[in-house]
């Protein structure tokens, strides 16, 4: 939503109560007469036209408060407005008695007539605006590719490259024409036209010698110093007319003056009809601004004088000099639509085809001036193309089949795996928990051991046979780790090793302690096994990780690549937001105070559209409630009552406080 919709709305909210007060304070403009009421014409005419004016309505919809061009002309032809609402055709016609002739003028029809041509005059005043607005915006981009081309020799290069066909072109048609005028044609003999053409080359040399000692890349620069040079004071011209438009028109009147306010119960007679004059007032002034803003040689000094100069002689900015009630009764409304009608159908529709062709013959050049070249490349070397990809149709099939396999092995292996198994271990799936050893093996090799050492025991045993208690007593030792059975048997075969392993127990003993190492060696293997356990969770989150990086990463870079972000240079938003506030700043900065202390009407309109554009740009990143406290500050940074001072401390403290988001 920008400020023209704030403006609309607060202009039609304006209108809304200044019916509603109306009814309340009784007048007799706001209810039907006693014949409108019992004649059921007059009853489907006044319904119709409430009808009209609900559609014109910023409530009407809830997407946009502005209505289309095409609408409102639409609207005011459905209207049929009558040429017998008001007695008084002539210019301040008068009775006998010196007072205003108003036969019908205190209907109720007559005054839904006067609301209806206000409705469809705020909504062409926002159609003005929006179409300035939206022209003089985009002019900048245009202006900064000419800043690229005066910048560099680079640039100046390539745009000198990009336009030698255009240059070639106009020469050759140069030299057409002046071969054609010294009477040359291709039937009087080949020989004869060359001859005139090598002369009029010749001719032209000579004329542009002093051209010479001037390199190409001068010209160009020349070239883009004159274009930037247009398009700055259409960009200046087109600010001065916002600031008019804003300064003079129903904004300015809704704030400043009770034109369209809601009149006192017991205000004058004047009073009641001042709104009237207000919209005519309106309906000149746009038509004198579109008119200026359409005169090319006009300079952006002399546009104030030449806006006053032609609303001076329209009678219909002259009524809201003269008395408010004379304004009311002299003009028609059939009249007023007609000339909103003409505004609308002509007036705004040449503005933008004068704009169109003013920005075409000195912005940027076409697309298809600036990229035939690489276009006329690809093109020649299209068919060496095809060629290579016909021959190597298969290898590049083969290529493109085992790129996507290995893209999606990627996929499923380090990214979708991983992912099912942290699932599972923080949903403990014993199928995914991380494991060393098998979950038996410690017991079964312990329990091994056991009998082994129990059986060595009860076989040599140091004395009398081991009863069930003795052997209890070794179990336990075993759960402890303890082999003092085996090793001092061991400790005794290992003195006579060869005879201890031919007939003593020296084999067995041996046997007994490897496996009493493979259980110690289990036993180190679980504590690890433990602790990998403990940090499933994160191993699986570390597996998970590679893979996941490069799938951000390989998303980035393709939505950068795939981006298609206009301007010469990519910022941020915030970036965005910075400069622009930089821009307002420096216009205050600049700006030229009126006797008033006020801003001109140019760089009004040219702080008008940074605001515009500022506050776009921080609606798409302010919270919702932080961005209601910043319109806030713009209104009060587009309010020229305030004063220069006051708006640069309005622009300081945007900067810290919003800093923030600025940054």
């Amino acid at each position: 939503m920008s400020f023209v919709v704030d403006q609309i709305r607060r202009i039609d909210g304006a209108l809304d109560r200044l019916q509603l007060s109306s009814t309340r304070a009784g007048e007799s403009f706001s209810t039907l007469s006693a014949a409108e009421a019992h004649d059921p014409e007059k009853t489907a005419r006044i319904a119709h036209l409430q009808n009209l004016i609900k559609s014109l309505s910023t409530t009407a919809s809830a997407k946009s408060s502005l209505v289309p061009g095409d609408r409102i002309i639409e609207t005011l032809n459905r209207a049929g407005f009558s040429s017998s609402c008001t007695t008084c055709a002539q210019w301040f016609a008068q009775d006998d008695s010196g007072s205003e002739a108003s036969e019908h003028e205190g209907s109720y029809e007559h005054e839904l007539e006067w609301l209806l041509l206000s409705k469809a005059t705020t909504q062409a005043y926002g159609e003005v605006l929006n179409a300035i607005l939206n022209q003089t915006i985009p002019i900048e981009d245009d202006i900064w590719y000419w800043d690229d081309i005066l910048s560099t020799y680079r640039y100046a290069g390539l745009y000198s490259i990009q336009t030698s066909p255009l240059r070639l072109w106009n020469w050759s048609k140069e030299i057409y024409h002046d071969v054609r005028s010294k009477g040359g044609e291709v039937a009087d003999g080949w020989r004869q036209f060359y001859g005139l053409v090598k002369q009029s080359v010749q001719e032209r040399s000579v004329a542009n010698i002093s051209r010479r000692v001037i390199s190409p890349l001068a010209l160009v620069r020349n070239e883009g110093r004159r274009k930037r040079a247009a398009l700055k004071k259409i960009r200046l011209v087109n600010a001065n007319a916002l600031g008019v438009l804003l300064g003079e028109g129903l904004s300015n009147e809704n704030i400043h003056d009770d034109g369209i306010q809601s009149p006192h119960p017991f205000g004058t007679h004047d009073n009641k009809h001042k709104w009237k004059a207000v919209i005519t007032k309106s309906i000149a002034l746009m038509d004198a601004v579109i008119q200026t803003v359409n005169t090319a040689e006009l300079s952006v000094e002399k546009f104030d004088e030449s806006v006053a100069s032609i609303t001076h002689d329209d009678h219909y900015y002259e009524l809201h000099e003269a008395s408010a009630h004379q304004a009311a009764t002299a003009l028609k409304p059939e009249d007023v639509a007609l000339r909103l009608r003409y505004l609308l159908q002509h007036a705004l529709p040449t503005y933008k085809s004068h704009f169109t062709a003013a920005v075409k013959d000195n912005g940027r050049p076409s697309r298809l001036v600036r990229y035939w070249l690489p276009a006329t490349i690809l093109f020649l070397s299209s068919t060496t193309i095809l060629r290579i990809v016909v021959s190597r149709q298969e290898e590049i099939k083969t290529w493109v089949r085992e790129f996507g396999q290995t893209v999606i092995d990627f996929w499923s292996n380090w990214v979708v795996e991983p992912t099912k198994k942290v699932i599972g271990t923080i949903r403990h799936n014993e199928d995914s928990e991380v494991s060393l050893l098998s979950k038996r093996s410690l017991e079964s090799d312990r329990a091994s051991l056991e009998r082994m050492v129990v059986d060595f025991a009860v076989k040599n045993p140091d004395g009398p046979p081991l009863n069930e208690s003795q052997i209890a007593d070794i179990r336990a030792k075993i759960r402890e780790g303890d082999l003092t059975t085996v090793l001092k048997s061991y400790e005794k075969d290992i003195q006579s090793p060869v005879k201890g392993a031919i007939v003593g127990n020296l084999a067995s003993a041996l046997l007994i302690q490897v496996q009493k190492t493979k259980v110690d060696i289990e036993v180190a293997m679980s504590g690890i096994d433990s602790i990998l356990k403990s940090q499933e969770l994160l191993f699986g989150f570390i597996g998970l990780t590679p893979g996941v990086l490069v799938s951000v990463g390989m998303y980035r870079w393709l939505r950068s690549v795939f981006s298609n972000r206009r301007g010469m240079q990519q910022w941020t938003k915030q970036g965005q937001l910075l400069l622009i506030l930089r821009n307002i700043d420096r216009i205050l900065t600049a700006a030229r105070p009126t006797e008033f202390g006020e801003m001109s009407y140019q760089d009004h309109g040219l702080l008008l559209c940074d605001v515009h554009l500022l506050r776009q740009a921080a609606s798409t990143i302010l919270p919702r409630r932080i961005f209601h406290e910043f319109l806030v500050e713009i209104n009060e940074l587009v309010d020229v009552r305030t004063g220069l001072e006051r708006q640069q401390k309005v622009v300081e403290r945007i900067r810290w406080a919003y800093s923030k988001w600025f940054t």
